[in-house]
């Protein structure tokens, strides 16, 4: 299992009519509740910095994130790539 962190701009135009397809799309991927969206709390030249949260899901999981972001309607509300980074857990010491 890992953890998987999605960030992405997006226009401050079209942040209300982005939340609620991520939200869509989480639910369709994962038990609602389970996933996070969060933004940063500012906005810089117009762009606002969200990121996706997917704690303790599968590896495969970013491919089937990938697949579902394709048909979920979001090209062109969010500005440039999705940037998917990969965490795993360090056990702990002692």
């Amino acid at each position: 299992m890992v953890d998987l962190y999605v960030y992405y701009k997006v226009r401050d135009e079209d942040a209300d009519q982005l939340a609620p397809l991520v939200c869509a799309l989480q639910t369709t991927l994962i038990q609602p509740g389970h996933a996070r969206l969060l933004r940063r709390p500012d906005s810089r030249d117009g762009l606002q910095t969200w990121m996706e949260v997917y704690p303790d899901v599968p590896e495969r999981f970013a491919l089937d994130l990938e697949k579902a972001v394709a048909g979920a309607g979001l090209e062109g509300l969010v500005q440039g790539p999705r940037h998917v980074e990969v965490f795993t857990e360090i056990p702990p010491c002692a």
